[in-house]
């Protein structure tokens, strides 16, 4: 049976994990802490992916590697670089097809629907380390030493998703309190679901098709009112409080914790329109974006558990 590695054990890691279990494919899932979800064809394995050797050990053999591995957010231009790097050169190492879980950032700001063929025009730090991340294993791919793709999503909603809607808006409002939110309430925003960016994962890994391009996974344009009212409705929740964040506050808030500051930098995507299209992947590949009310459904019936701290991304 066909051998995926996957780095990383966030949402999307895991949704990924389990879709190619479930087809009957095994997939070791490598993180420092060694979680991953629970499957008998899933191997979890702690280990920091800086370690290009040993990961080339666990990934010789493996059709394909799946970077789905972040460190803490407000590190990014520090310590993205050298992780990737070690992923990319374990991917030459071993010929595993090289699969990347990418954001919007690289693109910096955009008037109209971004598509993929839009230049990397990046203004800041996180996004300009994003975008030289997939300038480089592009270069590799077109020097033919790796074989490489991407999957770039909108904001994470769904179950375990790790976002500033999900984290400072999702609890807040099915608590029936007021949230204060760092973006414009009203301009459409671009979401997608943990288990639509696993499944455009899963299929650009498998298909020649997907080599050598980036690819935007489904998503969903809501406003952050827009999709809070829909959440309160299907919860029998009150109708939702929200305000949105004054820039001083989040100056004090960025004395608190060093991932407030960082928020400057996607300014542009929070405060007024950043809409992408997805036309690509749904023509080549048949996927479209789960219907909203099945992707908030799915988030109540976790409800139960509690929300990710607003410390990484």
């Amino acid at each position: 049976m066909p051998v995926h590695v996957i780095l990383g054990r966030g949402a999307t890691a895991q949704a990924t994990a389990r879709l190619l279990a479930e087809a009957g494919d095994q997939v070791r899932v490598v993180s420092r802490s060694g979680g991953g979800p629970a499957h008998p064809l899933v191997e979890r394995i702690a280990l920091d992916a800086n370690d290009a050797d040993r990961l080339t050990e666990l990934t010789t053999g493996a059709a394909t590697l799946v970077n789905c591995a972040m460190p803490a957010y407000h590190t990014w231009p520090q310590t993205v670089p050298p992780l990737f790097r070690a992923v990319l050169s374990v991917a030459e190492r071993t010929g595993a097809g090289y699969v990347m879980l990418g954001n919007l950032y690289g693109y910096g700001p955009v008037d109209g629907p971004v598509t993929e063929d839009h230049p990397l025009a990046a203004t800041g730090p996180k996004g300009e380390v994003r975008a030289r991340m997939w300038r480089e294993a592009k270069a590799a791919h077109d020097a033919g030493r790796v074989r490489v793709t991407e999957v770039r999503a909108g904001q994470f909603i769904g179950p375990g998703a790790f976002s500033t809607f999900t984290a400072m808006v999702q609890p807040r409002v099915l608590a029936g309190r007021l949230a204060v939110v760092p973006a414009a309430l009203d301009a459409p925003h671009s979401y997608t679901s943990v288990d639509d960016a696993a499944r455009a994962l899963v299929a650009v890994a498998r298909d020649q098709r997907s080599l050598g391009q980036a690819w935007h996974a489904p998503v969903i344009v809501r406003s952050v009112r827009q999709l809070a009212t829909r959440l309160a409705e299907l919860a029998g929740a009150p109708a939702p409080r929200l305000a949105e964040m004054t820039d001083r506050e989040l100056t004090l808030l960025g004395a608190t914790a060093p991932v407030w500051d960082e928020l400057w930098e996607t300014h542009y995507m929070s405060h007024r329109p950043f809409v992408v299209d997805s036309t690509r992947i749904e023509t080549t590949f048949g996927l479209t974006a789960t219907p909203l009310d099945d992707v908030l459904d799915a988030v109540l019936r976790q409800a139960g558990e509690p929300a990710p701290a607003l410390t990484s991304a």
